[in-house]
């Protein structure tokens, strides 16, 4: 690099102000400022020099990284000017370094200033241009040059070229001159063929053939073809052309294999299949502790393949623990004051527990931190003066706690007076004279916030409320329901509320089957194992539980809804005491019903229980895909009970399986084809999992708390 030099005029004789004959110097600049310079890139500057005095002088020049000279000595002639030329280097921010200049015993400085700017990347779609201004920090964007090639977005499109910023291709052709083909195009795929379909033919031993040369043909279908009913002594099979009957051969599949069961086939003229197995485990965790679950509440959440358990005991005492979906431990997240904590529901913005003070919001992922907590005093509860009460105490739990699919959390909390006995200890009263919708907010540094609390509901002073439940559609409206029968929907898309319309469907008395129950999908609640009501506002349907000679109680869960919102899937113990007594323990049965939205009429009924003999218990149920159900019950049998999970579609059990041995079931969740169970075996709590028959569904409100995250709401088909 040069050295510039800037040499001023001769001056001749001793002219005011240029003094003598000694050696001297100034800067002309106090100060240099680079302004604004690409990362790594170079900006350079000059600092003038002027001589004081008739003599020249050298001055040597250094400067602070990132700056730095050109060359380190200059030269001032006598009563002139030199220029010394500074370099700066721009990393990323801003930098301030000095010129110091020295000469002939004299010591000068020049303050230097500079900024580097790191370019942001600039992506720009075909046909465009972009380029980054240093001085603004921004992209700069502009069209491409009008004809210059391109690649049309659409897949359908060809040739594509670049008009006033856009590119715009020629339509493709997917002819492919094949009369027994169906072309079209897809904008993702491109051209897309698929056979043509020929009509139905007219007679069971033909099919539909396309030919190229003549178009849509009937031809023979294959000899042995199956036509029409088979059983393993005689077969409907083609046979050149005609459907005949002829015996069935040995060895023909005549029913599918399950998960613990091979494939049945024709043997001397019956279906034989061989016995039934135990389910096989995919993979068995210890679960670290005694699982802690409310009564028909969770013990088991599953959210985006992760699985999530509140238990207690063990060196860690009582926490939060989640494994994958493949049985590895995710993490262990001990609760902070040790105490024990009950599963809610879970989401992407977090996993929601009960405490004893309120609701508490902890990571899905990471360590499973506690992200926030909402104490009962902040949702609020009534005012003092409220039926002369002077303190209150609320409550929530499962079935009255929603989640959006934002991760903001809806709660129905109940509140109930709090009276002094007779030792001056607080006591609460039989029932909530009070309740509330609460909105937490569920996610950034407001999440367990109030965003909005609901009207006071209230049914008088001395009248305890229902019992609550709380359910969110697919469009995020509220659905509240008491078993007094009260019902109300609430708009609710911003956070906060505006009631649509509510309604008592008691009639002025409660019903006898108003159950703690609600389950929302397909546009209809269904509320209380009693009802279907349209959210809409129509008419409702009023549930048929006539038994005939038996007594029908319905249950309150597991109430089930497919995306479409019908058939409604419920369970109820039946006692069929010829007399009309009240049967024991061992005498009931379960029976599963599908039931018409539109008329409340049974459709199909099943006795839900493994065993015909043997009394049993119902834990748990699930749709399956194909308009199925799958049940999780328990049979008593004289080695102990067994645990089965059965596939019921209509009327008809389709196959059962048993899980190994004889566990305890605290728990269960359905995901895919998995069936999540959380077992006791000999004095161990186990999380385990099974490959069982059929998809379980994802649409609608297909298991308990509307599906296996707990979170309450409607999932879109």
């Amino acid at each position: 690099m040069a050295l510039v030099l800037a040499v001023g005029g001769c001056r001749c004789g001793d002219e005011p102000g240029l003094g003598g004959t000694r050696e001297g110097f100034r800067p002309q600049e106090d100060a240099v400022d680079f302004g604004r310079v690409l990362e790594g890139e170079q900006a350079r500057r000059q600092v003038t020099l002027l001589a004081t005095a008739r003599g020249g002088i050298t001055v040597k020049a250094a400067a602070d990284a990132p700056f730095s000279v050109a060359m380190p000595e200059v030269t001032v002639p006598g009563s002139g000017t030199a220029t010394v030329e500074v370099v700066f280097t721009a990393g990323n921010g801003e930098a301030e370094g000095t010129l110091l200049l020295e000469g002939s015993g004299d010591t000068e400085s020049v303050r230097l200033t500079g900024t580097g700017v790191r370019p942001k990347p600039c992506p720009v779609p075909q046909c465009r241009q972009a380029r980054f201004d240093v001085e603004s920090g921004e992209c700069i964007e502009s069209p491409q040059e009008d004809g210059a090639a391109c690649i049309p977005e659409s897949r359908c499109q060809e040739n594509g070229r670049c008009a006033s910023g856009v590119c715009v291709g020629t339509p493709r052709s997917c002819d492919d001159d094949n009369p027994c083909t169906v072309d079209s195009c897809s904008p993702t795929e491109g051209c897309v063929t698929s056979p043509v379909a020929c009509p139905a033919p007219t007679r069971p031993c033909r099919v539909g053939l396309c030919d190229r040369e003549e178009g849509c043909t009937e031809v023979d279908a294959a000899d042995f073809t199956p036509c029409g009913s088979f059983d393993c002594k005689e077969s409907n099979v083609c046979f050149k052309g005609s459907c005949i009957k002829a015996p069935t051969p040995e060895g023909t599949v005549c029913a599918p294999a399950t998960a613990c069961q091979g494939e049945g086939t024709c043997q001397d003229g019956e279906c034989e299949r061989p016995d039934a197995g135990d389910l096989e485990y995919v993979f068995r965790q210890e679960l670290g502790g005694e699982p802690v679950a409310e009564d028909g509440g969770p013990v088991l959440l599953v959210q985006d393949g992760a699985l999530f358990a509140s238990v207690c005991g063990g060196d860690a005492g009582c926490r939060l623990v989640s494994f994958t979906s493949g049985g590895l431990l995710r993490f262990e997240s001990p609760y902070p004051d040790g105490g024990a904590r009950t599963l809610l529901a879970a989401s992407d913005a977090g996993v929601v527990v009960l405490a004893t003070e309120g609701l508490e919001g902890y990571a899905p992922r990471g360590d499973g931190a506690r992200l926030w907590e909402a104490p009962y005093a902040t949702m609020p509860p009534p005012p003092d003066s409220f039926a002369d009460a002077g303190a209150w105490r609320g409550a929530t739990g499962a079935g009255r706690v929603a989640l959006t699919g934002e991760g903001d959390v809806w709660a129905y909390v109940d509140w109930w007076p709090l009276e002094r006995g007779n030792d001056g200890g607080a006591v609460s009263l039989p029932g909530p004279l009070a309740a509330r919708l609460v909105r937490l907010a569920g996610l950034g540094d407001d999440a367990g916030t109030r965003a909005f609390a609901g009207a006071l509901e209230t049914r008088g002073a001395a009248e305890p409320l229902g019992e609550g439940r709380l359910g969110l559609d697919v469009a995020g409206t509220v659905v509240s329901y008491r078993t007094d029968g009260w019902l109300a929907f609430l708009d609710a898309p911003d956070g906060g509320g505006t009631r649509m319309w509510s309604a008592d469907l008691s009639d002025g008395g409660v019903s006898p089957f108003g159950s703690a129950s609600l389950a929302v999908a397909g546009g209809r609640a269904l509320v209380g194992a009693w009802a279907f009501v349209p959210m809409d506002g129509g008419s409702q349907a009023r549930v048929d539980w006539d038994g005939g000679a038996r007594t029908l109680v319905p249950l309150a869960e597991p109430a089930l809804l497919p995306p479409e919102g019908a058939p409604g899937y419920l369970f109820a113990r039946a006692c069929g005491l010829a007399d009309g007594g009240t049967c024991t323990p061992e005498e009931e049965r379960v029976v599963l019903r599908a039931v018409d939205a539109e008329t409340g009429r049974v459709r199909w009924e099943v006795d839900a229980l493994p065993s015909q003999e043997l009394p049993g218990t119902l834990h748990d149920a699930t749709l399956v895909r194909g308009g199925a159900v799958g049940v999780l019950a328990t049979a008593a049998q004289p080695d102990g009970p067994r645990v089965w999970f059965q596939l019921f579609a209509g009327g008809e059990r389709l196959g059962m399986c048993p899980l190994p041995g004889h566990p305890r079931l605290a728990g269960a969740a359905f995901v895919d084809g998995r069936l999540h169970v959380v077992v006791e075996r000999g004095g161990a709590w186990l999380l385990e999992s099974y490959g069982v028959d059929g998809q379980a569904e994802t649409g609608g409100w297909p298991q308990r708390h509307g599906g296996a995250s707990g979170a309450r709401r409607e999932s879109p088909p």
